[in-house]
C-alpha cells in the first residue's frame, strides 16, 4: 500500500485533544491543566473559538510550545436528526495539526468516538507511488472504549482499494490485477485460480473473453478462495481496467477517469482484505471473483449489433459495447451462482445512471429481500457508510430483451438505466438465497475530511456490518 493506517503508541508522550461543543454563553470549554489552563480560555477567546463543527484552535503552554488543542464539533445531534454535512469531521483535525501524537481527553455526550477514530485513520492515506508528499503528520493515540484492530481492519481496506484505483491502467492492466489479488491471497491463506485468455473461450466464459480479446493485456477471469466454514459468502467485482468504451468509444471527457472502471474489483478485494484481517473469513465460506479486462479497439473487438452467447446459455445483443460492464459480470455471476451461496454480491461501476439519479457519493443497491436491503441500509447509515436502495422493478423487463435475443445490453431510450442494468445481472444469479448488486463510482470528485480526491471505497463497511444479520 502508498501508506498504512496506524495509531500512536499509547505508551508514547500525546498531547490533548478536547473536543468541544458550542454554548449558550460561548464554548463548552473543559478545565484545562495548568500548563496551559493559564492562558487557554483567555487565548482561545481571543482566536474566537466557539466550538462550532471542524474549528481548531492550538493551544500554547506556558512555555510557549504546543501545549495541546481544542477541536469544535458543534452541538449535540436532536434525536432523529439528519445525518451530519460531514461524515468524518475529526479527519479535519488530523490533517490539520501539527506532527505529534495526540490523545482525546474529552467524550462529549452524542459524539462517535468510533467513526471519529476511523475518519482520523482515513485522514492518514497518501498516494505516493509517482510522486512523493507529505507523510501524515498527526497521530492518534486510539481511546480506550474504540477496537483499535478493528478498526485498522477496516481502513487497511480501504487503502487497498483507493491504491487500486488510484494506480493508472498502465500499471493496472489485468495482469498486474491479477498479481494485487495474488498479493493478498498470500497474506491471507487463500487459494487462487486464473482463467485466461483462449481458455476462458475453452472453459466456457464466452463473454469475458469477448469484451478483453481486443486489450493489450489478455482478459482472465480470477477466482479467490479462503478457508473457512459456514454460510457461503461469494463477492463480484467489475474488473474493467480501462474502458474507452470499445468501437462505441467514449469522447475524451468521459474517458478521462476510466481507469476506475476496476473499482468494483477494488473494493471486494478491500472487502476481503477486511474480513481477512478480522478474522471472519474462518466463518463462513469466501469466494471472490474478478473478471479483469481491458474494453479496448483493434481488429479483434466485439462489435455493435453482436449476438454473444453467455455461460448461462442466454444470448445477447450488443448494442452498445460502452455497456460492457455487465457482459463480464454476467459470466462471472453464473458462475457463481452454479454453488447457490447464501449471499452474492456484485459490485461494479456500472452506469452513470446511478449517479445521475444519486451523485458520486451515495451508491444505489439493489436487493428482492426487504430483511437482507433493510439490514445493508442501516449499516450503512450507522457507520458512515451511506447506500440507497433502489428497486428491481420487474415491468422495466421488457426493455432488456431485444427482438432476436434473450437479453439487450443496453436498451434504447435511456430511461432507468442502473434499474435495466441490475435486471440483466439478476438474470445470472438465480439460484442464490439472496442477491445484491451494488452500482458504485469508485471515485471521490474533490476532496473531503478522510477522503481524499481519488479512488474511494463504497459499501464496504455497510456490507461489513451487515453480514452477521444477513448471514446468522
Amino acid at each position: 500500500m502508498s501508506s498504512f493506517p496506524e495509531f500512536a503508541d499509547p505508551s508514547a508522550d500525546a498531547l490533548p485533544l478536547w473536543l468541544v461543543r458550542p454554548g449558550e454563553n460561548g464554548p463548552d470549554l473543559p478545565t484545562l491543566p495548568a500548563k496551559v489552563g493559564l492562558i487557554g480560555n483567555a487565548w482561545a477567546a481571543a482566536q474566537g473559538f466557539t466550538g462550532r463543527a471542524g474549528q481548531l484552535c492550538l493551544l500554547p503552554s506556558v512555555s510557549g510550545a504546543v501545549g495541546g488543542a481544542l477541536f469544535g464539533i458543534g452541538p449535540a445531534p436532536a434525536p432523529g436528526e439528519r445525518p451530519a454535512r460531514e461524515r468524518f469531521l475529526l479527519a479535519r483535525a488530523a490533517e490539520a495539526l501539527p506532527k505529534a501524537n495526540w490523545r482525546i481527553v474529552t467524550n462529549p455526550e452524542g459524539f462517535d468516538l468510533t467513526q471519529a477514530a476511523l475518519g482520523w485513520l482515513f485522514a492518514q492515506y497518501r498516494f505516493d507511488r509517482y510522486k512523493k508528499g507529505d507523510a501524515p503528520m498527526a497521530r492518534l493515540v486510539c481511546p480506550e472504549s474504540v477496537d483499535g484492530p478493528r478498526l485498522v481492519a477496516m481502513a487497511a481496506g480501504e487503502f487497498l482499494a483507493r491504491d487500486l484505483i488510484n494506480t493508472p491502467a498502465s500499471d493496472m492492466g489485468p495482469a498486474d490485477l491479477e498479481a494485487a489479488a495474488r498479493d493478498l491471497a498470500t497474506r491471507h491463506g487463500a487459494q487462487i485460480s486464473v482463467i485466461a485468455g483462449d481458455d476462458l473461450i475453452a472453459q466456457n466464459f464466452p463473454m469475458i473473453h469477448a469484451v478483453g480479446r481486443a486489450g493489450a493485456q489478455p482478459p482472465r477471469l480470477l477466482d479467490l478462495r479462503f478457508p473457512g466454514e459456514g454460510p457461503k459468502l461469494t463477492l463480484v467485482g467489475k474488473g474493467v481496467c480501462f474502458d474507452t468504451g470499445g468501437l462505441d468509444i467514449k469522447p475524451p471527457a468521459s474517458m478521462g477517469l476510466m481507469k476506475k472502471d476496476m473499482g468494483g474489483a477494488a473494493n471486494v478485494l478491500g472487502l476481503a482484505e477486511t474480513l481477512a484481517r478480522l478474522g471472519l473469513t474462518s466463518g463462513m465460506q469466501l469466494r471472490v471473483l474478478i473478471p479483469a479486462v481491458e474494453n479496448a479497439i483493434s481488429a479483434s473487438a466485439f462489435r455493435p449489433g453482436d449476438v454473444l452467447t453467455s455461460r448461462k446459455g442466454l444470448t445477447v445483443e450488443v448494442n452498445n459495447t460502452d455497456a460492457e460492464g455487465r457482459l463480464v459480470l454476467a459470466d462471472a455471476l453464473a458462475l457463481a451462482d452454479d454453488e447457490a451461496p447464501d449471499l452474492l454480491i456484485s459490485m461494479a461501476t456500472l452506469t452513470g445512471a446511478a449517479r445521475v439519479a444519486l451523485g458520486p457519493e451515495l451508491p444505489p443497491f439493489f436487493c428482492d429481500d426487504d430483511g437482507v436491503a433493510a439490514s445493508l441500509q442501516n449499516a450503512g447509515r450507522d457507520n458512515a457508510d451511506p447506500i440507497w436502495r433502489l428497486p428491481f422493478w420487474e415491468p422495466y423487463e421488457t426493455m432488456i430483451e431485444p427482438a432476436i435475443a434473450d437479453l439487450d445490453n443496453a436498451p434504447s431510450g435511456g430511461f432507468a438505466g442502473a434499474i435495466t442494468a441490475a435486471l440483466f445481472l439478476r438474470r445470472f444469479s438465480e439460484s442464490a438465497r439472496h442477491y445484491v448488486h451494488f452500482d458504485i463510482y469508485g471515485w471521490q470528485p474533490s476532496a473531503a475530511p478522510g477522503r481524499p480526491k481519488g479512488g474511494a471505497g463504497q459499501g464496504m463497511r455497510a456490507i461489513l456490518h451487515a453480514l452477521p444479520e444477513i448471514l446468522g
